[in-house]
């Protein structure tokens, strides 16, 4: 995290000198609320999910791993024949087994409550007051006559960008 804030800020310093150095004040403004909110909304999404995983993890509601191989993943992506019940599905009908296959699917139906505990990182305070970060920039400098598109865009997109190059290059 540190690594992702560091390339962050020495970019926003990049930016600021190039504002400075060209003597676009108006650039200066749309970067700097551009970025920052872009920047606000990277932090907050990524805060509000490791919490969510986090909380997972301590209820022990993490899914096993499927110890199946890839190719018997591609021909049975839905585990219907295990090697236990490929002898007892061959006795069965057809009718049969698409009916526990629906019995299966109606028992396994997400109730509200956790799809709600599942919507918690979307809808957390950290990315909803970005967010509002970023609405209330947008109209400050439409309101006031600065906005230029180009450089806001522009800054915008940056956070994302430096995010993923920075994940990546852990790995």
């Amino acid at each position: 995290m540190k690594r992702i804030i560091n390339a962050l800020l020495i970019m926003d310093i990049g930016i600021i000198i190039f504002c400075l150095l060209s003597g676009n004040r108006v650039w200066l403004m749309n970067t700097q609320i551009g970025f920052i909110s872009s920047s606000l909304i990277m932090f907050a999404s990524i805060i509000s999910y490791r919490n969510m995983v986090k909380n997972r993890v301590d209820l022990g509601m993490v899914i096993a791993e499927d110890n199946r191989d890839t190719i018997d993943k591609i021909e049975d992506p839905y585990d219907i024949f295990t090697e236990d019940e490929r002898e007892d599905n061959s006795q069965k009908s057809f009718k049969d087994i698409v009916q526990e296959e629906k019995d299966q699917l109606k028992k396994s139906k997400r109730s509200i409550w956790q799809v709600t505990k599942d919507s918690k990182a979307a809808l957390s305070f950290y990315r909803l007051g970005a967010y509002l970060l970023l609405i209330l920039g947008f109209f400050y400098l439409n309101n006031n006559k600065l906005l230029d598109i180009g450089s806001y865009l522009f800054s915008l997109s940056l956070p994302p960008i430096i995010v993923v190059i920075m994940l990546m290059r852990q790995k």
